[in-house]
């Protein structure tokens, strides 16, 4: 119940701070780092930074690339199925997206990943509503400088890196999505 309040508490300060000062959008972006709490302690928030370019396939092939997602929130985060802290991870990816459908989330299975095994993990973690993209030379994760899994990172509607977290977190928490609420409010 505290944590329900809290979240209240930052929709509505955001709501009138926006209200009162149009002009304060960007700082409000700039100051969600004031809302690191809990696992978003881990947050690294930043300037906006172009993605490199990067062809992603789906789980039966087909091309696919963050482009697709522009204009939205998105939180993309690089996993394996190999990778424990990711299968404890996952079910709040999938949380997250159900409890914040404005935002697209976006897991991206990283390296050699099979995609039986793909399935697999998402039928054993009970990901229902992700969809599944993968980077199979792990040539994006390389390009970002992806070294460990899980990390997650935040892009602006403009496909922008604004956010990384490296670990797992609980993406379903209030803390993440107070943060990620600030953040689609400043920008």
């Amino acid at each position: 119940m505290e944590n329900a309040v809290r979240l209240l508490d930052v929709v509505l300060y955001t709501a009138l701070a926006l209200a009162a000062n149009p002009g304060a959008t960007a700082a409000l972006a700039q100051d969600a780092s004031a809302l690191l709490e809990g696992d978003m302690k881990k947050l690294t928030l930043s300037e906006p930074v172009d993605l490199p370019q990067a062809d992603l396939v789906t789980l039966d092939d087909a091309p696919a690339s963050l482009d697709a997602y522009r204009g939205k929130w998105v939180v993309v985060n690089f996993w394996a199925t190999w990778c424990a802290p990711c299968r404890a991870e996952m079910p709040s990816l999938d949380a997250l997206q159900q409890a914040m459908p404005e935002i697209a989330v976006v897991p991206v299975a990283t390296g050699r990943n099979d995609p039986a095994a793909i399935q697999r993990f998402y039928d054993e973690t009970g990901v229902k509503s992700l969809p599944v993209l993968r980077d199979p030379k792990s040539k994006l994760s390389r390009q970002m400088g992806i070294a460990g899994l899980p990390v997650t990172v935040i892009l602006n509607p403009e496909g922008q890196e604004v956010g990384r977290l490296i670990g797992d977190a609980d993406w379903n928490s209030d803390d993440a999505r107070a943060v990620l609420a600030a953040l689609m409010a400043g920008g």
